[in-house]
């Protein structure tokens, strides 16, 4: 009956729009993740102190000096001088007056806190940093959590490591689902195939229809995919600037790496899938 039929027909093209749209949308997720990841790490780590702790009879112009060499340093991002009073005034906040009343003096010492360019923030590098600054007689101490960088650095190798692989994993599971809805699809109509076959239509003729239909659907499902993940990104950039870890331009190529991977999901699988049908011997259908 035609009205089942038809209604058949639209309920396998809702089905592969359906999963295209998802699985485009988790290759655009991971895509998302690696083109801002680098970014994101680079932050964090450019976050992370070094507290420079001075000596009580360190002088003015020993802490200018200091200063000017660190700020003239290729390693260093940030300085940030920090007084014995301007110390006792965060303590303060964090303690109340009592603090320096109960002692009867001021026991902090001033300090410089420095922020490093990310490719310096990892213990080996830190370790020699430390040591080159300490070589200065009114360097008290140097203070940094060392096990807490380890922590990062080592998940970070973690990442990078799986990273590549899932989204290589995607990739291939994106084709396979996408691939077999559309082989389900046009197997339904093997029966209509070989009749055009048997009536002299050329394979590129009987392949045509079910490749413009295909590519519909798949900007169809290329378009949800990406006001999906557009979404996504105005929500990260709500609760986190997601704007400021990565370039526009990169998100522009990823949405448009989405409609070109749709498509040529679309016209190989559509390809192949007709080959199938055109090439199985028409005495074996029940045409």
């Amino acid at each position: 009956m035609p009205g089942i039929k038809n209604k058949r027909l639209v309920t396998s093209y809702f089905s592969i729009v359906i999963i295209m749209s998802i699985v485009l949308f988790l290759y655009s997720f991971f895509g998302l993740f690696l083109i801002s990841s680098d970014s994101i790490i680079n932050k964090f780590k450019e976050d992370f102190t070094v507290s420079i702790y001075l000596k009580e009879n360190v002088k003015n112009i020993e802490i200018n000096q200091l200063r000017n060499e660190l700020l003239m340093s290729n390693f260093i991002d940030k300085v940030n001088y920090i007084s014995k009073e301007e110390a006792v005034a965060i303590m303060k906040e964090e303690y109340g007056e009592e603090f320096i009343k109960s002692l009867g003096f001021n026991p902090l010492l001033g300090s410089i806190d420095i922020n490093l360019q990310s490719n310096y923030v990892n213990s080996k590098k830190l370790d020699s940093i430390s040591r080159l600054i300490l070589k200065k007689n009114y360097i008290d101490e140097i203070i940094y959590d060392r096990d807490f960088i380890n922590m990062i650095n080592n998940n970070i190798k973690k990442i990078s490591f799986w990273i590549i692989p899932s989204i290589i994993f995607s990739l291939l599971i994106t084709f396979l689902i996408i691939n077999s809805s559309i082989r389900l699809s046009i197997y339904a109509k093997r029966n209509i195939i070989k009749t055009m076959q048997l009536v002299g239509a050329t394979r590129s003729f009987i392949r045509g229809p079910f490749i413009k239909t295909n590519l519909l659907l798949s900007l169809i499902s290329s378009t949800i995919a990406i006001i999906s993940i557009l979404i996504l990104i105005d929500f990260f950039d709500s609760n986190i600037d997601f704007y400021n870890y990565v370039e526009l331009k990169s998100i522009f190529f990823l949405l448009s790496s989405v409609v070109v991977l749709g498509f040529i999901i679309s016209i190989v699988s559509t390809f192949f899938a007709t080959q199938n049908i055109l090439n199985i011997d028409t005495k074996k259908l029940d045409i």
